[in-house]
C-alpha cells in the first residue's frame, strides 16, 4: 500500500481500552436497603453460580469512541498504550477489523492489558475492573488532525496529559473534545486544568459536572447555571448527560442552550451508553451538523447500544442513522431550547 491509498485521519481517539467479559447469571437475588435505596446483588458464598450466556467485547472509553465514530463515517486513529499479551493482541485485532487505524498503539513488552468482568442483571451492570499498572507513552509524532478526543486513563495519566497539553499548544487549530474519567476527576483539579482550558468541547454526566464546577446544592432545574459554570472552566461547547433525563448542552459561541429527550426503549444492558452518546454527538459535529442535530445523533446511538450486550455491538453505522432519527422524531423525541 502506498501513501495515496491511506485515509486521512479526521480524529485521534486517545485513552484506554480493555477486553470486557459479560456474564448474565441464572440465579441471583437483590437485597435492597430501603433507607438508602441502595440495591445489592447477592450470591451464595462458596457456590458455583451458573450463567446463561458469556460474551466478549472490546471496551474502554477510547476504543468505544473510536469504533463509534468510525462506523459513523469518521476516519479515526487511536492512541493507546497496551500490554504485549493476548488481551492486547485481541484489542488491536478487533480495532483493525472495525477500520480504526492502529498506527499509534504502543504495546509494552512484559506488561499486561486492561480487563473487565461485567455482571448484567435487570438491565444494569456491575463491573469488576482490572487496570494494569503502566506508564502511558506519548507517541513520538502525531498527525495534526481536525479533532482529538481525549478520555479516561489510569492512575499514571498525568505525564501523558502534560505532553498532550504542550502538543495542543503547539497545534492550536486542533479542536479538543474532553471526556474525563474517574482518575482525572478524583485527583486535584490542577491536574486537568490546562486540558480544560484548551478544550473546545466537554462531555460529562450531571454528577461529574457538579464535581468539576463545585456546584452548590442540587442542580436539578438549574441546568443552565451548571452549563455556564462548566463553560467558565474553558470548554466552548458543554454537554451534560443525565441518563433517563436526557441531555443538556450549551454552545457559548452562539449563546444557545439545548435540552434533548430520550427514546422510549427498554434497556437490555447499559454498558457504553454514555460513550455511544458521545461518539454520536462528536461524529455529527465533525460532519458539520449543528449542536442540536448532534444531540439527536447521540441520543439515537445511545438508544441502539442499550439494546445489546456490550458497549459496541449496537453502535450505529452512518447508513442507519437517518432511519433512527426518523424513529426518534416519530416517538416524540425533540431537541428544544433550554
Amino acid at each position: 500500500m502506498d501513501n495515496s491509498d491511506l485515509k486521512a485521519t479526521d480524529l485521534l481517539s486517545i485513552g484506554d481500552a480493555s477486553i470486557d467479559t459479560f456474564m448474565t447469571p441464572l440465579e441471583s437475588e437483590t437485597v435492597c436497603r430501603l433507607d438508602s435505596k441502595e440495591c445489592l446483588i447477592a450470591f451464595s458464598y462458596g457456590d458455583k453460580i451458573p450463567v446463561k450466556n458469556l460474551e466478549f467485547s472490546i471496551g474502554g472509553n477510547a476504543a468505544n469512541n473510536a469504533v463509534g465514530v468510525e462506523r459513523l463515517g469518521i476516519n479515526t486513529s487511536i492512541v493507546l498504550t497496551l500490554g504485549q499479551d493476548s488481551v492486547g493482541e485481541m484489542i488491536v485485532s478487533r480495532l483493525k477489523a472495525e477500520g480504526v487505524d492502529p498506527t499509534y498503539i504502543i504495546q509494552q513488552p512484559g506488561t499486561s492489558s486492561n480487563y473487565s468482568t461485567i455482571i448484567n442483571y435487570s438491565g444494569e451492570r456491575t463491573i469488576f475492573v482490572y487496570h494494569a499498572p503502566r506508564s502511558y507513552e506519548f507517541p513520538i509524532k502525531l498527525p495534526v488532525t481536525s479533532w482529538v478526543y481525549l478520555t479516561s486513563m489510569g492512575e499514571s495519566f498525568l505525564p501523558f496529559y502534560n505532553h498532550m497539553t504542550e502538543w495542543l499548544k503547539t497545534n492550536p487549530t486542533v479542536k479538543l473534545a474532553f471526556n474525563p474519567g474517574s482518575w482525572q476527576l478524583r485527583g486535584e483539579y490542577k491536574n486537568i486544568e490546562a486540558i480544560m482550558t484548551l478544550s473546545h468541547l466537554i462531555n460529562v454526566n450531571r454528577e461529574e459536572a457538579e464535581k468539576l464546577t463545585n456546584f452548590q446544592g442540587d442542580s436539578l432545574g438549574k441546568e443552565r447555571d451548571l452549563l455556564i459554570a462548566l463553560n467558565k472552566l474553558g470548554p466552548k461547547v458543554c454537554i451534560i448527560t443525565d441518563g433517563s433525563g436526557g441531555a443538556f448542552a450549551y454552545d457559548s459561541i452562539y449563546g444557545k442552550f439545548f435540552r434533548a429527550g430520550v427514546l422510549p426503549v427498554d434497556a437490555y444492558e447499559r454498558t457504553g451508553a454514555g460513550d455511544a452518546f458521545g461518539s454520536g454527538c462528536l461524529s455529527a459535529l465533525i460532519h458539520g451538523k449543528t449542536l442540536d442535530e448532534a444531540l439527536l445523533w447521540g441520543t439515537c446511538n445511545s438508544a441502539s447500544v442499550i439494546g445489546y450486550t456490550g458497549s459496541q455491538k449496537g453502535l450505529l453505522k452512518e447508513s442507519e442513522m437517518p432511519t433512527w432519527i426518523e424513529r426518534a422524531k416519530s416517538s416524540g423525541v425533540v431537541v428544544q431550547n433550554l
